[in-house]
């Protein structure tokens, strides 16, 4: 059995990402939860160029850059499984909501890079999904939906997401897979 390293770092940050590279030193890693996010919730008239890139920088180009970082780490065989955490908002066809435009778009983009990746990182034994995810009990979603009550726990949603970064990638590759049993 493996062990479970949890890192807290801002992802943003190509020293933090290093760090991060330096604390694995060197083992295999078998799968990576790119559960990095940010919400910045306001009417599309007030947003800024500078609230967007902040949201890409986050939500899109710090996991992406994560995963090149540790490329040489989870090269190999068995596989290893990228699993980035995504969002019922930037699922196509699902509902959006007043506000989130620019978070529902920078998931979307996560979904699509996650998608891309799994061809791109196939034949170097890595896999890549995302769980777009419905409400959860978050201090993000209360944020989102003030007064809303999420039907799953984080807790709820953290087991099913480790258990997926373990086998998941067994029967899914280049999926973006709705996760929801709502969405607000």
């Amino acid at each position: 059995a493996g062990s479970l390293i949890p890192i807290v770092a801002d992802l943003t940050q190509l020293a933090d990402q290093e760090a991060i590279k330096m604390a694995v030193a060197g083992r295999r890693i078998a799968g990576l939860v790119n559960n990095a996010g940010m919400l910045i919730k306001r009417p599309f008239m007030e947003w800024t160029v500078q609230d967007l890139a902040q949201l890409y920088a986050v939500n899109v180009i710090a996991p992406v850059s994560l995963v090149r970082t540790l490329l040489h780490e989870l090269q190999g065989d068995p596989p290893a499984h990228v699993v980035n955490i995504g969002s019922m908002g930037g699922f196509q066809g699902s509902p959006k909501f007043p506000g989130l435009a620019g978070y529902s778009a920078s998931k979307a983009a996560l979904a699509n890079w996650s998608e891309s990746l799994a061809v791109e990182l196939g034949s170097l034994g890595i896999r890549c999904n995302c769980l777009a995810l419905g409400a959860v009990d978050t201090e993000m979603l209360r944020e989102a939906f003030p007064g809303y009550s999420a039907p799953l726990s984080a807790e709820d949603m953290g087991r099913f997401v480790a258990r997926f970064a373990l086998e998941g990638h067994h029967f899914f590759n280049g999926k973006v897979l709705p996760v929801a049993i709502s969405t607000p």
